[in-house]
């Protein structure tokens, strides 16, 4: 075999090759793993949705994961990172409904239910893996032999079992609660599905007899029940249980005290109408008040004169009606957030509903003790905070949701289906079938975002605790959110986005994966920046050019470089000494970062090390020492930087180790890890 590498690296001629390589190997598989040692390492996949494309979020997420389990399976665990996708109930009925009203022009509701669930399945095998696919394109060693979706067969009884499960311990229930509910899904919304979207409206001050409430929902009026204020704001304390007439209903309401209520918002007095809000609705159950329902679940309205008019229309009918009896005191522009459908960014109305609850109590306490007890550990720990106040003043979770597609709710002959997240919510467990279960649960490590710890990990801790009585993994990494460079969120929607399918397929995956890692540097955001990719591409070529040069000192390359151990032979120079002692200490700290996870301090350090005093001062040396000693060198820190950089740029490394003419020579993804002395 000829030793020499030829030519530049092109990752577009070379990366989808390699990856070939590597599932064809069957390696991605712990079950084909030799040599490994007893234990196992464990990453379930966040699954994405069948309806989702891969982003910069993801790209980050499943460069860290990969990070971790390709570094477990050089070490010899018998490590398993299980891929799968969520059926995603509400996104995927919007997209198939979308697509039939494109080609056919028809809703969902003019075929049978069973006809358009025929549909969303069509899609879904047409479509629905579009992101496994970019997740290969970005090197993830996932187990695909083992990807999993939220609607397989068997997973579906694992939910229906978990449903009653919970109805039998009397935690899953069934009750009329003002819950979220978009108008245009038709679909009940937990509060953590909702997006909170700044809004310039107004502010209206409207008097009813002897005190004045603000309030932006007019039209919500026509079902007050009663004024509250606070009982120590001495303005009302003499109206306090006096009655007030409501405008236009012309009807006696109640003047309570009620300790929510914030003096300093406002005039400080607030109507309460407890069929159109939450808080509203509390309220009403501590004072047993009544809740009249004046707004309907398309969103209009259905009282008196009004009847039948769109919210907006309503609103502004009302306001001329009380400005005719002089009732309005004063308008002002108002800037607050509203809450809005995670879907479809319709505004969301609190309407009372009959639906399916789970009772949280004791599945928070669980929960919470599982963080508190250091069982589960947060990585920045200030999420930590963030997940257990949120517990803290837990409502009862409604699981019910008004569409077609996702699991039916198994009891009452109900049409509802769950909420998508009660189904991941068991992901940790409910993905390893059999044995798989018993060798590979619980899990290591979860990565995920900051915008579903209480959407997903918190559900998740709690339902392997429930379950399988264990906590379903040991750390969790909350990846930082990456911003554009003007610091904005990224958004297709708003332009604002970045598509890291564009950066893999002009700089290649390990140079995108340079850039997002380069950034990782444990600060929460990373405002995204093009020239880290390019220096991605620029360390890839230069980490070529030195195998390059490494092969061409090495014709025979055939000595036992792989156990090269000693650092104190007599023979070596000085200079020989002096990088292999810096060799040891960077794969001290490579090893120490990784395990910490510290991937940009690793990546930093092993670039410093691999550019400058590798490359530029002992190579350099290299050239005017040309010792067999120097030679051995040379090779032995190529190959051992090539295992520490595996991880991070997994095609190059693979690449210029298939360049290698040894004898029994494995594929790099299983070499062993460079040993800690």
């Amino acid at each position: 075999m000829s030793n020499k590498i030829e030519g530049t690296y092109d990752p577009q001629k070379t990366e989808e090759k390699i990856y070939q390589t590597w599932k064809n190997s069957g390696l991605f598989n712990p079950d084909n793993l030799k040599n490994t040692k007893k234990e196992t390492f464990t990453i379930v996949l966040p699954p994405p949705n069948v309806t989702g494309a891969l982003h910069m979020g993801h790209a980050l997420n499943a460069t860290i994961q990969d990070i971790l389990i390709r570094k477990k399976r050089m070490e010899g665990y018998k490590a398993l990172w299980l891929p799968g996708t969520d059926h995603a109930g509400i996104a995927t009925q919007n997209v198939v409904e979308k697509n039939l009203i494109k080609q056919e022009g028809k809703r969902r509701h003019e075929l049978s239910k069973e006809k358009f669930i025929e549909r969303v399945w069509e899609w879904k095998e047409e479509y629905g893996n579009k992101i496994l696919g970019q997740l290969k394109k970005i090197g993830a060693s996932c187990d695909w032999s083992r990807t999993r979706f939220t609607m397989d067969e068997d997973y579906q009884k694992e939910v229906k079992d978990a449903f009653m499960h919970y109805y039998n311990k009397g935690w899953m229930y069934k009750a009329e609660r003002v819950i979220n509910w978009c108008t245009k899904c038709q679909t009940s919304l937990s509060d953590l599905e909702l997006e909170h979207e700044e809004q310039h409206d107004k502010l209206y001050f409207i008097k009813y007899g002897p005190i004045t409430v603000s309030t932006t929902r007019p039209e919500t009026m026509l079902g007050d029940t009663a004024i509250a204020v606070n009982p120590k704001d001495e303005k009302y304390k003499d109206l306090i249980g006096k009655k007030v007439i409501l405008p236009i209903v012309n009807k006696e309401i109640p003047v309570i005290e009620d300790r929510v209520i914030d003096p300093e918002f406002g005039t400080g007095a607030v109507k309460v109408t407890p069929a159109h809000s939450i808080i509203d609705a509390e309220i009403g159950e501590r004072h047993n008040l009544e809740a009249p329902k004046v707004i309907d679940q398309f969103g209009k309205m259905t009282w008196g004169k009004y009847e039948g008019m769109k919210i907006n229309e309503a609103r502004e009918e009302i306001v001329k009606d009380l400005e005719k009896e002089n009732l309005v005191e004063k308008i002002e522009d108002y800037t607050h957030n509203v809450s809005t459908c995670y879907r479809c960014n319709r505004i969301i109305e609190n309407l009372p509903s009959e639906q399916w609850f789970l009772k949280m109590d004791e599945l928070a306490k669980k929960a919470m003790e599982a963080v508190e007890n250091g069982k589960v550990k947060f990585h920045p720990k200030k999420w930590e905070k963030t997940y257990l106040d949120w517990h803290k003043n837990i409502r009862d979770w409604c699981v019910s949701r008004q569409i077609w597609w996702g699991h039916q709710i198994p009891v009452e002959n109900s049409e509802d289906v769950l909420d998508t997240w009660f189904s991941s919510a068991l992901w940790a467990h409910a993905t390893l079938k059999g044995k798989d279960r018993d060798e590979f649960y619980p899990t290591n490590v979860l990565s995920t975002a900051r915008d579903i710890i209480n959407l997903w990990v918190a559900r998740m801790v709690f339902s392997g605790l429930e379950f399988e009585s264990k906590e379903p993994f040991e750390d969790v990494i909350i990846h930082p959110t990456i911003l554009n460079k003007k610091g904005q969120r990224m958004s297709k929607s708003l332009g604002t986005g970045v598509d890291p399918m564009d950066y893999i397929e002009k700089f290649g995956a390990d140079a995108t994966r340079f850039g997002l890692i380069w950034q990782t540097m444990g600060n929460q955001d990373i405002h995204w920046a093009e020239e880290h990719v390019l220096a991605g591409k620029k360390f890839c070529n230069k980490l070529w050019n030195i195998a390059r040069f490494v092969l061409a000192q090495n014709e025979n390359f055939q000595f036992s470089i792989l156990n090269f151990k000693s650092i104190s032979n007599d023979k070596f120079s000085n200079d020989d000494k002096e990088i292999l002692e810096k060799f040891e200490k960077i794969t001290k700290n490579t090893d120490k970062n990784i395990e910490e996870y510290k991937f940009g301090q690793a990546l930093h350090e092993l670039y410093d090390f691999v550019w400058h005093s590798f490359a530029d001062k002992y190579i350099e040396y290299s050239k005017n020492n040309e010792s067999e000693e120097t030679k051995q060198v040379l090779a032995y820190l190529l190959v051992n930087s090539l295992k520490l950089l595996h991880p991070f740029i997994p095609f190059i490394t693979e690449s210029i180790w298939e360049k290698f003419p040894l004898e029994n020579k494995k594929l790099l993804i299983v070499e062993n890890w460079p040993e800690i002395k």
